[in-house]
């Protein structure tokens, strides 16, 4: 069908147009011979360039709206002149309603961001019972219906900004604003609140514990700087080989759900094994047959220490006093004998999980670590806190005390590992350099190393002497969920010298001469074994033995059918235990049952 005159033009007119300088004649020449059907194609096409000029001057006239809100929020009140070249327009319009936001005027909705901004620049504690107290002691609802404890630490920035503004901010806050007076003497961004005098007396109490542990510590580790370095490397070599014999001994379906936590008992003959449904099992060794169960928890298990000198005959600790302290996602620590399957004593003051808890090595205090963004130090004799710190941006997931007791370590879902003094509660070195949240710490036996195990699937020594990391260790695909250095039973702290070798002469007598002239030189000292391996569990299902020598793969045990949540070796290194997703608790041990 032929296509009307004027449509045929008006394409025509539309193909041509971006290389045509004057379209409009040569339709008025093509078709000057019927003015209507003329009229009518121009008003069709001049109707587009209308209606885009229509567009353009809204878009133009947005950006006009666009320029006077920046200027009037950035300068309401000293407005430069307009210049010349603009004196021709007429003035703008400062004084509008915004959409949407009530009806309120424009200087009031950015006089409003600004008050927000520097309310937020305000430090508040993180500590739910802090922000309270804060709150009431203002004259604040300490809560409101559906409020969030972040919904009410913003509240009290607004009440601290008010109070800020009417030239009586809370001295408490002045001291832990940034720029305040005494910002000179103190690290950026630390602050420090008064303790108790029972923190002060147990603060003296874990300096006059740890100081002589130190020094025997020190006497120790300059008996084993003689040993020659060719004897410490023919003792790393044999124990990698022994290492190296690791195999699958047992395994056992300890609970209906996940087994979140495995801990040998000091004497290594019981495992105590904690599941998500919130109850302990203790099993035997090798049979992992149960032993008694203990129930308290209502949430799930998280961390699981055993008291120091526990299950040990010449310890005096009693199956009737503290053997095993847990944790649970319920917010409390409970404190258990062998006794009886109901907890002795119950610690509680977390807002939230508790994922980690260990004793300190003198057995008088344990440390818990929670998802409320702190951790805390307890008295196991009288049940009480002695003190909450802070310090981590986000949940605090592990801890662990050095051997020696002075110094505590601390991790968590911020990525960052804090070093503290427990003598004066400062920080002595921060962890920083894992990219993941940090899930495994552990200290070495010699006082001066610590492992950090993270969701970046890396493991991560530190030296508490070069203040720095020391090595990285690519341990597990998918994250390291624990690890546990192998402590032993010849460590510095064992109170026990290096042992001397066994010298004898051809004839079968013993040589004191040749003995005392190794001694001399160093040769007739044995390296230690403790320290010198560690275990890591992770989310690829497998547990692996690394030397701690050279940081060598010497083992990767498979066998678990899903993600190994937790793993622990016995004190004379013949089992190592692990648990998982899977629900099972395994054993894995040298096919001569012996250890290293």
């Amino acid at each position: 069908m032929a296509m009307h005159p004027a449509r045929q033009a008006y394409v025509e007119e539309e193909n041509e147009v971006s290389h045509s300088a004057a379209p409009v004649y040569r339709l008025q020449a093509r078709y000057s011979h019927d003015t209507s059907e003329w009229q009518q194609v121009l008003w069709r096409y001049g109707g587009i360039r209308n209606r885009q000029r229509v567009t353009d001057d809204r878009a133009n006239r947005m950006r006009e709206l666009t320029s006077t809100i920046f200027v009037s929020s950035q300068q309401p009140n000293d407005v430069p002149p307009r210049s010349a070249t603009n004196a021709h327009l007429p003035a703008l319009d400062k004084d509008y309603a915004l959409p949407g936001a009530s009806g309120k005027q424009t200087p009031t909705v950015f006089d409003e961001f600004s008050r927000k901004r520097k309310a937020a620049a305000i430090p508040v504690p993180t500590d739910d019972k802090r922000v309270r107290a804060e709150l009431r002691s203002r004259g604040q609802p300490i809560t409101l219906f559906g409020e969030r404890p972040e919904d009410r630490r913003d509240r009290l920035r607004e009440a601290l900004y008010k109070e800020k503004e009417g030239g009586d901010e809370d001295d408490e806050m002045l001291d832990a604003t940034p720029g305040g007076e005494d910002d000179d003497d103190d690290e950026a961004g630390e602050f420090y609140t008064e303790g108790t005098t029972d923190l002060l007396a147990a603060r003296k109490d874990i300096a006059k514990y740890s100081l002589p542990r130190a020094a025997q510590r020190i006497a120790h580790q300059r008996i084993e700087s003689t040993i020659p370095v060719a004897t410490h490397v023919r003792h790393r070599k044999g124990i990698k080989e022994k290492l190296s014999g690791f195999e699958l001994f047992g395994s056992q379906i300890a609970s209906e759900r996940p087994v979140s936590m495995v801990r040998f008992a000091p004497d290594g003959k019981t495992i105590a094994c904690g599941d998500w449904a919130g109850s302990i099992k203790l099993l035997d060794v090798p049979n992992l047959e149960t032993q008694s169960v203990l129930r308290g928890h209502k949430g799930m298990i998280g961390g699981i220490a055993w008291y120091p000198g526990a299950t040990l005959p010449e310890s005096g600790v009693s199956k009737e006093s503290l053997n095993l302290a847990s944790a649970a996602g319920d917010n409390d620590i409970h404190l258990w004998s062998l006794e009886q399957d109901t907890p002795i004593s119950t610690l509680s003051g977390h807002s939230a999980r508790i994922v980690r808890t260990e004793f300190h090595p003198s057995g008088r205090y344990l440390a818990s670590a929670s998802y409320d963004t702190t951790w805390r130090l307890w008295d196991v004799n009288t049940t009480t806190e002695l003190c909450l710190q802070e310090g981590h941006s986000k949940e605090v997931y592990t801890i662990s005390f050095s051997p020696d007791g002075s110094l505590i370590t601390s991790a968590g879902l911020d990525s960052i590992g804090r070093v503290w003094d427990l003598r004066t509660g400062r920080t002595v070195m921060l962890l920083e350099s894992h990219v993941g949240p940090i899930h495994a710490l552990d200290w070495s036996s010699d006082g001066v190393r610590m492992l950090t195990g993270s969701q970046d699937g890396f493991a991560k020594c530190w030296d508490l002497r070069a203040v720095r990391e020391t090595a990285s260790i690519g341990a597990h695909r998918g994250g390291v969920s624990d690890l546990r250095w192998y402590k032993g039973t010849d460590g510095p702290l064992s109170g026990q010298l290096p042992r001397k070798k066994d010298v004898e002469m051809a004839n079968g007598d013993e040589s004191g001469d040749h003995e005392s002239e190794q001694a001399e030189g160093g040769e007739g000292f044995e390296p230690k074994k403790s320290g010198t391996f560690v275990v890591s569990s992770g989310f690829d299902k497998a547990v692996n033995i690394f030397s701690a020598d050279d940081w060598a793969l010497c083992k990767s045990l498979t066998g678990h059918d899903g993600t190994v949540l937790a793993t622990d070796v016995s004190t004379d290194s013949r089992w190592i235990a692990s648990c998982g997703r899977d629900r099972t608790v395994k054993l894995w041990a040298r096919d001569d049952m012996e250890g290293i």
